[in-house]
């Protein structure tokens, strides 16, 4: 039994069942000795002192097992505690390589209206499974490389032509940035959907400086990696090769063909080209956009930048889209070759096949 004191209230645990009249009664008064009343408070002070002891102990003993939360279903959180073991997790292979397809007849037409049937992929030797077929015309995140260099003067009304009537092949969910380049690259406008954006910033623009071709191409892959959407293109307007790039021809080739993305080219050249790197430029242009599945445009009259431009906006929307699971699964982050076989119906005259020649596997 435990005697507790309440504001000069004397009550006994083993008398807590009964009615507090009984329990809890007022000390009566009395007139006690001195020795008397000193052993009485030695007694409760000792009292007092084991009571705050004990209470010090039973506190440090006390153990509660923390609550269990119940996780937020808003919050991404595994709500099935079965779930949570230390098993290891199933990782589910879901690689699937896209290759953009553009066909062309002898007179450099488009051909669209095939089928799945009419195409063949090989990686390496082997042959793969098409699992994925579209021809639609899907939103594309498209950079624009802009030549701006001194040696445009006589073509930079018609090259900014050109990009006008590209954006009016344009769907209202495409989005475009642009790098104009003379000394080195800069980027004029970011990602935006608004097609005028990119023509105003062309306004304020004037021919002036050498050609760094190869460092805006770098930029314009690096900023691709901000597009939102899967299918991304760049395309270059230009008047001749590089003279004033800190990166090699070697290293470009490389960071294109590690990019997921098709390459376009409009090559403005002169009859007389003055220095080595122009006469250069369409075969630069031509190899980087062919790694791409892309094309180079040579264009010698001005005249037919509009033209041209149109073509490829038309092309670019008007691709098929081959996907397939490489049979071979390593993760070796090594060069992948495509080759893309036509089986066209009959009636048709020979056809060219423009897509991407190959791929780095991922490494993890």
């Amino acid at each position: 039994m435990t005697r507790y004191r309440v504001r000069g209230f004397s009550c006994r645990s083993s008398e807590l069942g009964t009615p507090a009249s009984d329990r809890c009664r007022a000390p009566k008064t009395s007139f006690l000795r001195p020795r008397v009343v000193a052993s009485l408070l030695c007694f409760l002070l000792i009292s007092t002192l084991g009571i705050s002891f004990a209470q010090v102990s039973d506190v440090e003993d006390i153990h509660v097992s923390p609550r269990i939360k119940t996780p937020d279903p808003n919050k991404n959180q595994i709500v099935d505690a079965a779930l949570q073991t230390h098993t290891k997790a199933m990782k589910v292979d879901v690689d699937l390589v896209l290759v953009p397809v553009t066909i062309t007849d002898p007179l450099n037409r488009l051909v669209t209206g095939l089928d799945k049937e009419n195409f063949t992929v090989f990686e390496g030797k082997d042959q793969q499974e098409i699992r994925h077929f579209s021809s639609e015309d899907a939103p594309v995140s498209l950079g624009i490389i802009f030549d701006m260099s001194g040696s445009m003067n006589s073509k930079f009304d018609r090259a900014r032509d050109a990009v006008t009537e590209f954006m009016k092949t344009a769907n209202p969910q495409d989005e475009f940035f642009l790098i104009a380049f003379n000394d080195q690259p800069e980027q004029l406008s970011d990602f935006t959907q608004v097609a005028d954006e990119i023509q105003n910033k062309l306004m304020f623009t004037a021919p002036r400086g050498r050609t760094s071709l190869l460092d805006a191409i770098y930029l314009g892959v690096h900023k691709m990696r901000q597009a939102k959407y899967p299918k991304r293109a760049l395309l270059v307007i230009s008047d001749g090769g590089d003279n004033h790039s800190r990166y090699t021809e070697g290293e470009i080739k490389s960071t294109v063909k590690e990019a997921d993305l098709l390459m376009y080219a409009i090559g403005i050249y002169d009859h007389y080209m003055a220095s080595t790197e122009e006469a250069l430029g369409p075969a630069l242009l031509g190899e980087l956009t062919e790694l791409t599945g892309g094309r180079a445009f040579t264009i010698e009259n001005p005249n037919d930048l509009a033209d041209v431009a149109t073509k490829i906006g038309t092309e670019l929307r008007n691709q098929y889209v081959l996907g397939y699971r490489p049979k071979n699964k390593a993760h070796d982050g090594k060069w992948r070759k495509i080759r893309v076989k036509l089986n066209p119906p009959k009636g048709l005259p020979p056809l060219r096949v423009y897509a991407k020649t190959g791929y780095y596997a991922p490494t993890e």
